[in-house]
């Protein structure tokens, strides 16, 4: 097998019949990845997203698979519908994100916000809703969808790198107190996925680079991995359906880090 092409979904035997998972970002790119997943594991998924054709699109795409994906409209920067749409949720898939590239200087304050807002507070609120089910059944499982840059930092992006910090701590403190009731805490910190997050950022990384857009992929983004592809959407989800499974109920307060050997430097 060529090690550069991402390999097949596993088949993982990971049984989540009777569970109810909430997946934020679903409309698209890792988080549909993670909807069918846990659907396809038999989970009864709620679909959270504010882009109503993309969750259309997702729940055609769910209709063969043994679990559910029910659409939930929902603007997380909404923090108190957010947190309502938390309640009964077994397992948590925080994954909704934003970026915005630009030196600190010009980074519009209302954006640095807004991008807190969403990466972080929103999870913060969504626990909050979700966290007393899972106490009182004495079972959970939360997955954050951090990013290596929860772990180190690159220029041009003060807002995303610290709310992605703050999230990898945030995910440390839910381990801490959820372990006397059965949940779990975890993040799952992948480099650069094949998501239309990152496409977004090539003109922009161009532009302050100074390099032809064509080229920030190997020279920008790519730079600090040894495995020089990105990450497909595919290969995160069987991740977090893994920290879900029995084989890994002894797992929390740790980060699954999967960016090709970014942080091996």
């Amino acid at each position: 097998m060529n090690p550069l092409n991402p390999p097949a979904p596993a088949d993982s035997s990971v049984d989540l019949r009777g569970r109810t998972a909430l997946v934020t970002g679903a409309a698209g790119g890792i988080g549909a990845a993670c909807a069918l997943r846990l659907a396809a594991a038999g989970a009864r998924v709620h679909a959270v997203d504010r882009d109503a054709p993309g969750l259309d699109a997702l729940r055609a795409r769910a209709e063969h698979l043994p679990g559910a994906v029910e659409a939930v409209l929902l603007d997380l920067t909404d923090l108190d519908a957010a947190e309502h749409a938390a309640a009964g949720t077994d397992i948590l898939v925080n994954n909704a994100g934003t970026q915005l590239v630009r030196p600190i200087q010009d980074f519009p304050p209302e954006e640095f916000r807004a991008v807190l807002a969403l990466l972080l507070e929103a999870p913060f609120r969504l626990l909050r809703g979700a966290l007393p089910h899972m106490y009182a059944r004495g079972w959970g499982r939360v997955v954050n969808i951090s990013s290596v840059h929860g772990l180190r930092a690159s220029a041009y992006k003060s807002a995303y790198v610290a709310a992605k910090h703050g999230l990898e701590g945030l995910s440390k403190v839910t381990a801490l107190e959820g372990a006397p009731h059965g949940v779990t805490s975890n993040c799952v910190s992948p480099g650069y996925v094949r998501t239309p997050l990152v496409e977004k950022q090539l003109a922009d990384q161009a532009a302050l680079h100074g390099i032809p857009a064509e080229s920030v992929l190997t020279e920008i983004l790519l730079a600090d991995s040894a495995v020089k592809r990105l990450i497909e959407p595919g290969e995160v989800a069987e991740a977090v359906v893994y920290l879900c499974g029995p084989h890994a109920s002894f797992i929390t307060g740790s980060t699954l880090t999967m960016d090709g050997g970014w942080t091996a430097h």
